[in-house]
């Protein structure tokens, strides 16, 4: 016996609709399945004796659609097992239908059949009806899984499986993550038929419409305010490439990767500020600023001919996959300190294959220089060129801070000598902070915030004794200093 899942498509609405052979097939069916029965095709056709088993109980079993699907799927093939299945689905067979992927999936693996017999889709009617030509550009969305990420705002969205209030409810808080709260949307329900009923209406109203049901889309027209264009990705592109155009910014022309080095520094430590001020607008703003580098060094890229910010993103997410097997593989990791272990692990095999001269290659010249020493001792302690504890790293800031003093002779020889020995001072002093977990940059930040705080309270107490800096000792600044301690400043 041939094991079989022949699947036809009920159409868009009428029954005027369905095709002929559609028609007979179903009414002549020994086993009907379908995937509901809230189908304007169905009382029709229960008049003339159609027979079938309906799957809309299992809508009521699950809070997830795709387990809805995955048991649908499951139960024909069980049955198919023994004798051959005719599957109805709303529209067309291949348009919008999850439980027909799934079958043509798993149905090869069990040596069942698979055939996709005929049905109209919604869309034909859709387009005809909303009067929208398709080749502008436009989107079929699953309502039941949408994510904003995946709206192209800029090209007609048409989204389907909005079968009730629930879905509508997500499909519209979704949207708002891309569109204003009174954009105008479309409810369209059977398209083409004679109960085809079309609302426009803004989009915080989506979900109250009582009239959605399985045959239920949502159409959302192109988006053409420069306003809600903004937050595409796609628009900053744009912006970026006409700045270095022809007729763009003759600035932003002239840079080089060269010549933007600084500023991509400068907006680091702006975002770094934001962070430790808490202040999330200006966070927001920083933000934007590094990433306004990013797109300008892969717009020079593009220009020149070598690379594109797609380049970079497909590297990117091509490193993020593979560097995190516990997420998209099969390694495990029970903590973010495993996590790490394995992270060094895999750049270590990817760097494997490179030639160095030197473990320490890897770190930058261009960094500061109080972290480049952070990560230069790092990169020797992971081969074991480290003290055991801290007690040595200690002895050795001792040892440094009186070679240091020792040089301090008044002579220019001396300053030569104790510039050297500042270093190793400072040097030995992160060593110390390593070894306690303590990052020497964000310490130094704080430190460098303390001080300005504390230093700013003194500015204020002279200007309001109404005399000068110069007329004030050291010690009596001092006071000044000890009451912003007890502050808490």
């Amino acid at each position: 016996m041939v094991k079989k899942i022949e699947i036809v498509g009920l159409g868009a609405g009428d029954l005027e609709q369905l095709p002929v052979g559609v028609y007979k097939k179903l009414l002549q069916a020994r086993l009907l399945f379908l995937r509901t029965k809230e189908h304007p095709v169905i009382p029709e056709l229960e008049k003339e004796g159609l027979n079938y088993i309906s799957f809309d109980s299992i809508y009521e079993k699950y809070d997830q659609f795709e387990q809805v699907y995955e048991e649908i799927a499951r139960t024909l093939l069980t049955r198919a097992q023994t004798e051959p299945v005719i599957y109805a689905v709303p529209g067309h067979p291949l348009v919008a239908e999850r439980t027909v992927q799934l079958l043509l999936e798993y149905g090869p693996k069990e040596e069942i059949e698979i055939i996709i017999g005929g049905g109209q889709s919604f869309l034909d009617p859709l387009f005809a009806s909303l009067k929208i030509d398709p080749v502008e550009g436009f989107q079929l969305l699953d309502g039941t899984a949408l994510s904003a990420s995946k709206l192209q705002v800029d090209q007609h969205i048409i989204i389907s499986q909005v079968y009730d209030q629930f879905v509508a409810s997500n499909v519209k808080l979704t949207l708002m993550e891309k569109l204003p709260d009174d954009y105008q949307v479309y409810i369209v329900t059977a398209a083409g038929s004679k109960q085809e009923h079309i609302e426009k209406l803004p989009l915080f109203e989506l979900d109250r419409n009582v009239s959605i049901n399985n045959l239920t889309s949502v159409y959302v027209p192109p988006v053409t305010e420069e306003q809600i264009l903004l937050k595409n990705f796609s628009k900053l592109r744009t912006i970026i490439a006409e700045l270095r155009g022809p007729n763009g910014c003759p600035w932003d022309k002239e840079q080089t990767h060269e010549s933007l080095k600084r500023y991509l520094i400068e907006e680091t430590y702006e975002v770094i500020d934001a962070i430790d001020n808490e202040d999330i607008d200006h966070l927001i703003e920083e933000l934007g600023d590094v990433l306004l580098q990013v797109i300008l060094h892969a717009q020079i890229g593009e220009d020149e001919g070598y690379f594109s910010i797609d380049d970079v993103i497909e590297g990117l997410s091509a490193k993020m996959i593979r560097r995190h097997p516990h997420v998209f593989g099969n390694a495990h990791a029970a903590n973010s300190e495993e996590v790490l272990i394995n992270w060094q692990e895999i750049k270590k095999q990817e760097k494997a294959a490179e030639a160095s001269s030197s473990l320490l290659e890897g770190v930058s010249k261009s960094l500061p220089n109080l972290l480049r020493a952070y990560e230069l001792q790092k990169k020797a302690a992971k081969v074991g060129f480290d003290w055991q504890e801290i007690t040595p790293a200690l002895t050795k800031v001792k040892e440094e801070l009186d070679e240091f003093v020792d040089e301090l002779d008044g002579t220019t020889e001396g300053f030569m000598r104790a510039k050297k020995e500042f270093g190793d001072l400072l040097f030995a002093f992160v060593n110390v902070a390593r070894f306690l977990k303590i990052h020497p940059e964000e310490a130094l930040y704080e430190t460098n915030e303390k001080f300005t705080r504390r230093f700013q309270y003194i500015e204020d107490k002279v200007k309001a004794s109404g005399r000068q800096f110069e007329d004030y000792t050291l010690e009596e600044l001092d006071k000044y200093w000890d009451e912003a301690k007890l502050t808490g400043l």
